[in-house]
């Protein structure tokens, strides 16, 4: 082979590798390609939209106000104590800190497609566990332990003819009593934060089968975090711990299912991306301009098994291709 053909070789592949590079972190960027995903997505956020709209209904639709004899009392004594995580906490650490933690996995990866589905993924998370959490809560109607002192605030307890209670409270504080399962704060951090971690899981590839006890350490952190507010809400009186236990499953579900809407599984080999992005890269590859002849030969662009780890195998198409193929399959190129 001539030198001139070798240089011609080396300088395409060198921008062909470059090419490739500037393809996985440059180009799918906020400013590149945010418009058009936030586009293609447009439905989407429209129904978030309704979402929205519908969990501000539930809030402002009264409970069922179920039958609470005096006999039911003795479990419903408890002091009523103030939120030791507040609600306006559950939307900075569940929703505000999975964000900024996106957004930091974007500076590194520039891929805008990772950004905007992660953050759509977390938002459908967090509303349809709150709109299923809250109709639930209005369907069953079942009262906080803390429901006597809600209910008589001055410790006076009235019945009326069937034993059901008479309350004389505040009108909100009875219809925040009759809410009590399941748990709003736990089902919104296991979805907000069961949610980050998977994403966390998939970036840092804590299932690579390297045995690094580290990588689960960081994916367990925001599981713990959640757990410890489902026991905060069993310690100030608020729940009960069936409430807890069925909001932290109902938010660790919607989470998978809405996670795995958009990335694959974390122990999955691409599980550090979106399903989008490698379409993306595909398509991109595919365009790819084709390689210059050699020795009057055409050249032949094959991607590899690894390909999306940017592994690309050059085989010259000519007399002896069919043998040339064999060897790439067989791995022996």
């Amino acid at each position: 082979m001539a030198w001139k053909d070798m240089f011609s070789i080396s300088k395409f592949r060198e921008a062909f590798q470059g090419r490739t590079r500037e393809v996985e972190l440059g180009m799918h960027t906020i400013r590149s390609h945010g418009t058009t995903v936030a586009r293609s997505h447009k439905h989407d956020w429209f129904i978030l939209l309704l979402l929205v709209i519908i969990e501000i209904i539930l809030n402002i639709i009264h409970p069922f106000y179920r039958f609470v004899g005096k006999d039911m009392m003795s479990d419903l004594k408890y002091p009523m104590k103030d939120n030791t995580v507040p609600i306006w906490a559950v939307g900075v650490y569940a929703v505000l800190l999975p964000i900024i933690i996106f957004n930091l996995f974007y500076i590194w990866r520039r891929s805008v497609y990772d950004l905007h589905h992660s953050i759509l993924g977390l938002l459908f998370a967090v509303l349809i566990t709150g709109i299923l959490t809250d109709s639930i809560k209005l369907a069953v109607g079942r009262p906080r332990p803390d429901f006597f002192w809600r209910c008589f605030p001055d410790g006076k307890d009235v019945y009326d003819q069937f034993s059901n209670v008479v309350c004389h409270g505040k009108t909100h504080e009875m219809r925040e009593g009759h809410k009590s399962f399941p748990s709003g704060h736990t089902s919104w951090s296991f979805a907000g934060l069961g949610f980050l971690s998977l994403y966390l899981a998939g970036k840092i590839r804590a299932f690579d089968r390297k045995g690094h006890i580290a990588k689960l350490c960081i994916v367990y952190l925001p599981l713990l975090a959640a757990a410890l507010v489902g026991v905060s809400r069993v310690d100030d009186y608020r729940h009960h711990w069936q409430d807890v236990f069925a909001g932290g499953l109902l938010g660790l579900v919607v989470a998978t299912i809405c996670y795995l809407q958009f990335f694959p599984p974390p122990y999955h080999t691409d599980g550090w991306g979106p399903y989008a992005h490698f379409d993306a890269l595909d398509e991109t590859r595919s365009s790819s301009l084709p390689a210059p002849p050699v020795n009057g030969f055409p050249m032949h662009v094959m991607q590899s098994q690894s390909a999306r780890n940017s592994e690309f195998v050059t085989v010259p198409l000519g007399q002896n291709s069919s043998s040339t193929l064999r060897d790439v399959e067989a791995g022996r190129m």
